[in-house]
């Protein structure tokens, strides 16, 4: 038998390979559909950098808390996107002192076209903003604002709340109040706004669950939390609570002022918890189940610390873009919008479930880890809790009590 030589295997090679180069573009046969064309989704986020701490500040919060999270939600969503046809790009806006307002910011991003924007911003900032882009569609995150009144009588057809309302927060630690038998409660309240919110909030979960609130006092003292060394004022602090029975100390400290002082101060020797102490919360550093251990890892890789609520909050609102988007096959705000609250909308989050939005007042529904310092210790709602819907719907304003009438 002949063997073709080495030159002829060449030449047949080169035949069947065809013409070298890219040669000119194949038309598309008639009929045929067009091919699929790349997405590309803007996000904006809005916040406000801390100012620089004091130096003895341990727990210094982080310039980039909340947008070091949006950033991990794009790169997660781009990852996702790849495989899609589509692609996210993040706009950040810094709200400096002296620079734009919040509303003009938001306005200056919607005019380039971003249609989504996850605020890092408190209550009235997220009401006027979302106020002035409605007309124009777009769609707000609330990241950061726990107010109860946005998902009530505040409540916009516009915003979503990916933070948790002050009333899932109360009614987190009081599931897990109730399932440990601590029922009788010491509240201690703070000077400001926010301290008196949260004190309403946990008086409303006290009803709901069953607790007794045997104390109310208000935190006379000042800051003593960032104070160094101790004082009369601290001694005076020390005899606080005596003379009361109870359980369990609640703080309202929202500002961090006094909070973490009580822990170990007291009379009697009882557990803190509320504000500062046994919290509950989103997120946290020792959070490893459901996959979580895996996101801490990747954002310290992005980030170069540790991960904070705020920044899952942002990541949340990011990843609910890109899921939604993923979903429907359009970045379309006017179609997405509806979408968050149906019922073929889910967003794994590493909580062990997926999560919603409530349709009545868009309170994006999550567990919560109640947490000390150092570890985790309960996950609520707590197993035995039973609903209709979800157990979720235990945390929070259910769909009798809401006052939410959407704007």
């Amino acid at each position: 038998m002949r063997v073709p030589s080495r030159s002829l295997l060449a030449v047949l090679a080169l035949s069947l390979a065809g013409p070298l180069g890219p040669g000119p573009a194949r038309a598309q046969e008639p009929g045929a559909p067009p091919p699929p064309q790349t997405i590309e989704t803007r996000i904006g986020i809005l916040y406000r950098p801390q100012p620089a701490p004091a130096s003895y500040d341990a727990e210094a919060v982080p310039e980039d808390e909340g947008v070091a999270g949006a950033r991990m939600g794009i790169q997660d969503n781009n990852t996702t996107g790849r495989f899609t046809k589509q692609t996210y790009a993040l706009d950040e806006v810094v709200l400096a002192e002296g620079g734009p307002s919040a509303v003009e910011a938001a306005k200056g991003l919607v005019g380039k076209g971003v249609k989504y924007l996850v605020l890092a911003l408190p209550a009235a900032e997220v009401l006027a903003v979302s106020d002035a882009v409605k007309a124009d569609g777009a769609l707000v995150f609330n990241a950061a604002a726990p107010d109860d009144s946005l998902r009530g009588a505040e409540c916009r057809q516009n915003v979503f709340h990916v933070v948790p309302s002050r009333a899932m927060q109360t009614d987190a630690l009081a599931h897990f109040l109730t399932f440990m038998r601590w029922r009788k409660l010491f509240l201690i309240v703070g000077p400001n706004e926010g301290d008196r919110l949260y004190a309403e909030a946990w008086k409303n979960s006290a009803r709901k669950f069953a607790l007794k609130i045997q104390a109310e006092k208000p935190w006379t003292f000042g800051p003593l939390a960032r104070a160094r060394g101790d004082t009369p004022t601290r001694a005076e602090a020390m005899v606080f609570t005596r003379g009361i029975d109870y359980d369990m100390a609640i703080v309202a400290d929202e500002a961090g002022d006094w909070g973490d002082y009580v822990p170990y101060k007291t009379v009697d020797p009882r557990p803190v918890g509320g504000t500062q102490g046994l919290i509950a919360t989103t997120w946290h550093p020792t959070l490893e189940t459901w996959g979580a251990a895996q996101a801490q890892n990747r954002f310290r890789r992005l980030a170069g610390r540790l991960m904070r609520p705020l920044d899952y909050q942002a990541w949340a609102a990011i990843r609910t873009v890109g899921d939604a988007v993923t979903a429907k096959k359009t970045n379309d705000a006017a179609l997405i919008g509806p979408f968050l609250t149906d019922p073929a909308f889910s967003l794994p989050a590493y909580k062990g479930v997926s999560l919603t939005y409530r349709p009545w007042d868009h309170q994006l529904r999550q567990p919560l880890i109640v947490v000390q310092p150092k570890a985790v210790v309960s996950v609520s709602p707590e197993a035995g809790y039973l609903h209709q819907r979800t157990p979720l719907d235990t945390l929070g304003i259910d769909l009798p009590e809401t006052a939410c009438k959407f704007r």
